[in-house]
């Protein structure tokens, strides 16, 4: 029986991912190529200094660690600039009901993100307190589509990985999720996310009792 929700933070309980990309961006500009919405696709998922590597290689720049650091360092002071005019009014739709459901329904709930920026977002958005679990990057050194952070979660919770459900808007957590014994809700199309064992558009209009139901179904015939 699924006793506990583990959502991801970006994409999945608010919409950062257009800070990460802005700051990235302008990142990209300071060092004089162009980066796009696709080659943002290729960081969803995976750590910061990941991040800098895939950017560093589709501008063809090679740096130093301590040059390396420091982009990074600069990315992540103008992405805290950014986030920090996020209000509880940037949660996606539907998303605070659906967290009321799932306690309503005895459910833990945990947030697990590779982001060590997860404490200032979820101060921002006013749930600081809210969840019974929080992991992120400053308590695992593993990045997604390694399942460390999952595994984390599910331990902070009192679960066994096959009590929980994750959702996730990236590939690489879907991947993470399945690789930590985890069935995976994907937010987002099919096409995007091929691998989730069940998909959604959204949280708006979601009904917590009948999305579990799908997941133990799920489970029974697995």
């Amino acid at each position: 029986m699924i006793q506990g929700c583990i959502f991801d933070l970006d994409g999945v309980i608010v919409d950062t991912a257009r800070f990460h990309f802005q700051a990235w961006q302008e990142l990209a500009h300071e060092l004089g190529f162009e980066f796009t919405e696709k080659d943002n696709e290729r960081l969803k998922g995976v750590s910061r200094m990941q991040s800098l590597e895939i950017l560093l290689e589709i501008g063809g720049i090679k740096a130093t660690e301590e040059e390396k650091k420091a982009l990074a360092d600069r990315k992540n002071q103008r992405y805290r600039e950014l986030i920090s005019t996020l209000t509880p009014q940037d949660l996606l739709p539907g998303v605070m009901d659906f967290l009321y459901q799932a306690r309503r329904l005895n459910k833990n709930i945990a947030i697990a993100s590779a982001s060590k920026n997860t404490p200032l977002i979820l101060e921002r958005l006013g749930l600081s307190n809210f969840f019974d679990a929080v992991v992120d990057g400053n308590k695992i050194t593993k990045a997604k589509p390694d399942p460390e952070v999952f595994i984390t979660a599910a331990k902070e919770l009192g679960l066994v990985p096959e009590e929980c459900v994750v959702f996730e808007d990236a590939v690489a957590g879907v991947k993470a999720a399945h690789l930590g014994g985890m069935i995976a809700i994907g937010v987002g199309t099919k096409d995007r996310l091929p691998d989730a064992d069940i998909n959604i558009l959204s949280f708006q209009g979601l009904r917590c009792k009948h999305l579990l139901e799908q997941v133990q179904n799920k489970i029974e015939i697995y």
